[in-house]
């Protein structure tokens, strides 16, 4: 007896129907079973799996031999969600499954040995392939539903049991549809941050050049000595940028549910995300790859802030590895089992102290380094990665006078208004460019069309130039920055003042500042 079914295999951000046939026959040397169509270990090892569960859950196992087949066959299989598929298929072979339902759903899930469903990972793909494809339903376990339920036009059930997806498939037992208002849960659940830049004391110039990298999309870095607020002031920078659109979240969305961390409760991602990885990661984890595909620490920021501290201590190989997603904003993973692109659009957001003892340029503690230590502690940092990072910025410890206000400084929400209306202004003037949305995404071409200085701050500009042997890609920086000031200043025009703030945000430029300071 042959019986049909099908499931998805998801590959990158794409998932691909897998279809399932499974045959059962009588064979003359006893019961054996095949499974074809590249499966992985994980699945080849499901079939223990499978009959152990079936059987607790009060069923008879297959007492023929079988051969699994999953198509289309050239694709690679690989994980635990085909545990549920290959059940049904079985018991339907064994004629305990109707096969009326089984042509319009999609099923995913793992089992355990006693018939529990599991969670998988990568459902929201599935779910908006199942919706191309025109399912009519798809079966999840539990903890996924809300996950998947966000795709509008499929019905979505959640289960917790084999013996729930039998019932229901063989109409003994009615599953209920999840039903998620997308838009509603969207908006209701923005925006709820338990921080705030309004807990800052002092430290108004790092506050305006976050103000400054938020409304332009800027990368910034970050020197000062310990315990300066330099991760507290990073930790706060989602709070000012744009909220997310509702496109930009089901992105992000499907990034994590791939990556199988997305939380049970949660079906939309409302809040950009905030990515912190230790200075140990391995290149893989940081960019994605692995024998078995994860997306990397820089996808995982897509749309939200990547922070690296203590970036000197990262490996160097590591901090190359960042200089094409920086300039392409996707990153594509090349390797002898698949070839993904990924997107990878974050604002980096670096910190380093200033020298190995970390307190050169302080105003009251005593650095202990030499220089020539403290220009190899800088030169960690190559020079077209320092390139790629539009803003620097030095960090003074906050003196006691300002640190004792009882008074709060400004808040997120007043300072994300004004980033908010200079995003505005971005999106109307580059609505006619696809992919560019911010100044930071600026081609050179638009550069020169929308950020050419006037004739004095041209001069200006020339004199930085050739005073801080800039390089052309610092030039370009420079004017995105200027731009992005001009906005915030509702001026159509950039001027001087805005060329001369932006080369002030230049410091690592700097060939002598390991020498004498800034």
């Amino acid at each position: 007896m042959l019986a049909k079914l099908y499931s998805a295999a998801v590959n990158g951000l794409v998932a691909t129907i897998v279809e399932i046939e499974i045959n059962s026959y009588v064979s003359q040397i006893g019961v054996r079973l095949n499974i074809s169509g590249l499966p992985d270990a994980a699945i080849r090892e499901s079939i223990n799996r499978v009959f152990s569960a079936i059987k607790n859950s009060g069923y008879r196992p297959p007492q023929q031999s079988l051969v699994i087949n999953m198509a289309p066959a050239n694709l690679r299989k690989e994980g635990t969600g085909y545990d549920l598929p290959i059940a049904i298929g079985m018991l339907a072979c064994a004629g305990m499954v109707e096969k009326e339902k089984l042509g319009k759903t999609l099923l995913v899930g793992e089992m355990g040995l006693d018939g529990t469903l599991r969670p998988v990972r990568g459902l929201l793909p599935v779910a908006i392939e199942a919706r191309k494809q025109e399912f009519k339903s798809l079966i999840v376990p539990q903890e996924n539903v809300r996950e998947a339920a966000v795709v509008n036009q499929l019905k979505v059930y959640g289960a917790r049991h084999l013996s729930e997806v039998i019932d229901f498939l063989n109409g003994k037992e009615a599953l209920s549809p999840t039903e998620i208002n997308t838009r509603e849960e969207f908006l209701h659940h923005q925006n709820e941050y338990g921080i705030d830049f309004n807990e800052v004391r002092g430290q108004e110039n790092v506050k305006r050049v976050f103000e400054i990298a938020a409304a332009g999309g800027h990368n910034v870095i970050l020197i000062g000595s310990p315990g300066c607020g330099k991760s507290m002031m990073a930790k706060r920078l989602p709070t000012i940028l744009p909220p997310l659109s509702l496109s930009e979240s089901l992105e992000t969305t499907q990034i994590h549910s791939v990556a199988g961390i997305l939380p049970p409760e949660v079906s939309l991602m409302t809040e950009r995300p905030f990515r912190h990885p230790h200075h140990t990661i391995s290149d893989v984890a940081l960019i994605g790859g692995g024998a078995n595909f994860m997306p990397g620490e820089i996808s995982l920021a897509h749309h939200g802030v990547l922070f690296l501290d203590e970036l000197p201590e990262f490996s160097r190989s590591s901090l190359e590895t960042l200089r094409q997603p920086l300039e392409d904003r996707q990153i594509t993973i090349n390797r002898a089992r698949y070839n993904i692109t990924l997107p990878c659009s974050f604002m980096l957001v670096a910190a380093m102290n200033p020298c190995p003892c970390g307190y050169y340029n302080h105003p009251t503690q005593h650095c202990e380094c030499l220089p020539g230590q403290i220009k190899k502690y800088m030169n960690k940092i190559s020079g077209p990665l320092l390139d790629r990072i539009d803003i620097h910025c030095e960090i003074q410890a906050v003196p006691f006078a300002e640190l004792s206000k009882q008074k709060p400084g400004e808040s997120s929400a007043t300072i994300r208004e004004r980033v908010v209306a200079a995003r505005k202004i971005q999106e109307e003037r580059y609505k006619d460019y696809k992919g560019i949305h911010c100044n930071a995404q600026l081609t050179d071409r638009l550069l020169h069309q929308y950020a050419e200085p006037d004739a004095a701050s041209f001069e200006m500009l020339r004199n930085a130039m050739e005073r801080l042997k800039l390089s052309a890609r610092a030039y370009s920086r420079i004017l995105k920055v200027a731009r992005t000031i001009a906005d915030l200043a509702c001026s159509e025009n950039i001027q001087s003042a805005h060329i001369a703030e932006a080369i002030g945000y230049r410091n690592l430029d700097r060939n002598d500042w390991a020498e004498r300071g800034i």
